[in-house]
């Protein structure tokens, strides 16, 4: 079974609808807003930041399946320099990015370690690496979650569950739409490739994590080179 989090995301859609199309069961996750079709039929509401809520959530579906891969999408920003920024937004984006995702695996650990087989994948940034003005809270949020599954692979990889992070550059999904067009081009300017990933890139990067268990407490840096 697949599980993703933060389906209404460009991201995470994407890979919603992606891993849809190969057959396998999968549940999608999205806080308010339901998106509309009939493939968004295996998808429940869900706020990641209660912990009450993830803990029921990983119930009602733990007797599904036997090998789990957990996708952890969502994810939310604010921009602001730091000087200026407002603490409840500070608050919001760590308690999303950093708290909710470790909900996730806190609460899906038990029933991988039952089972002997565990996938988490996290989506971080390569903004967590680089420095970027504005996203002192986001780039924490990321950070904390690459340093957070060094521990957590040491702790579950002898019961055959791998813990990894893909540190994503900029894509043609997400997030990069909300960035004015001037921007963008100084975005692709120190992108070696020159342009923005197309996301096929990182489903192909979560299935090669998914199909090698030796990999494991990593971040893999998918970001066209940028420098």
């Amino acid at each position: 079974m697949i599980i993703i989090t933060g389906i209404t995301g460009g991201i995470g859609n994407f890979l919603f609808n992606k891993f849809s199309q190969l057959g396998d069961p999968i549940i999608g996750t999205y806080h308010l807003n339901k998106p509309e079709g009939k493939i968004y039929e295996t998808t429940v509401p869900l706020d990641i930041t209660d912990f009450s809520q993830v803990e029921k959530f990983i119930a009602s579906i733990q007797s599904q399946s036997k090998e789990i891969t957990l996708i952890n999408c969502a994810g939310v920003s604010a921009n602001a320099f730091a000087h200026k920024s407002n603490i409840e937004d500070w608050n919001k984006v760590i308690n999303v990015n950093l708290t909710g995702t470790f909900y996730l695996i806190r609460a899906i650990l038990p029933v991988m370690r039952e089972h002997n087989f565990g996938r988490i994948i996290n989506l971080s940034s390569i903004v967590s690496q680089t420095g970027v003005m504005g996203t002192s809270a986001y780039a924490a949020s990321k950070a904390g979650i690459n340093g957070m599954i060094k521990s957590i692979a040491l702790e579950n990889a002898q019961k055959g569950i791998t813990i990894n992070n893909i540190n994503l550059g900029y894509f043609k999904v997400g997030m990069i739409n909300t960035v004015p067009k001037e921007i963008q081009e100084k975005i692709k300017s120190k992108i070696a490739a020159n342009e923005f990933g197309d996301p096929e890139n990182i489903f192909s990067t979560i299935e090669y994590i998914r199909n090698t268990p030796y990999l494991n407490g990593s971040c893999i840096d998918l970001n066209g080179g940028l420098v």
